[in-house]
């Protein structure tokens, strides 16, 4: 099964980048929208666990981590060849593209009280909500946390942590604050939230 998504997903890269490199004229946002969908889902919910959640993602977000991605701030096997292949009018496009989408729901399992406990303790030891809002909705320009994917935040905070994740430097001295541990009890926290939105 692994190979199976490695597969789909190094399918999905290949026409990802065919699909990028073709004249712009040639597609509307939705089609260049599509693309995304082999990684991030049709209908919201990534294939992999370690993918982000995209659709209702904040607009600002969106866009600069695209930016990151197509300036090489930020590194991904996958998202990095994509990124270099689009506008900066084509990143704020996709960006509202996606920001208009509805977040889906993926019924993650609530953590047990002590977990939720010890991610509560580290998320106000750290300050989260201070940048993240008190929902953890964020806005503008600050991820959505809520509700996403537990593999992929704890993979993105243990990222910043070892600085592989280059491009939110703040964010690599918050990680470095709180242990290891405190970084699964989050995630895990984050990721049964719910927020209507």
């Amino acid at each position: 099964m692994a190979g199976r998504c490695t597969d789909l997903r190094r399918l999905a890269l290949l026409s990802a980048i065919a699909l990028v490199g073709l004249p712009a004229h040639a597609q509307t946002i939705e089609e260049k929208a599509q693309v995304c969908a082999g990684c991030h889902g049709e209908a919201g919910v990534p294939q992999e666990k370690t993918a982000p959640i995209i659709w209702g993602q904040n607009e600002g977000y969106l866009y600069l981590n695209l930016r990151d991605f197509n300036k090489g701030t930020r590194k991904n096997e996958l998202m990095s060849p994509i990124a270099e292949g689009l506008s900066k009018d084509d990143m704020k496009a996709l960006a509202a593209y996606f920001a208009k989408q509805k977040w889906p729901h993926l019924d993650q399992p609530a953590p047990a009280k002590d977990v939720a406990s010890k991610a509560q303790s580290a998320i106000g030891s750290v300050g989260c909500t201070s940048c993240h809002l008190d929902q953890f909705q964020g806005d503008g320009t600050t991820a959505r946390l809520a509700g996403q994917q537990q593999e992929y935040l704890k993979t993105t905070m243990l990222a910043f942590r070892d600085r592989s994740r280059a491009n939110n430097p703040g964010m690599s001295d918050l990680m470095n604050s709180i242990q290891p541990d405190d970084i699964d009890a989050i995630s895990q926290y984050l990721a049964e939230l719910q927020i209507n939105r």
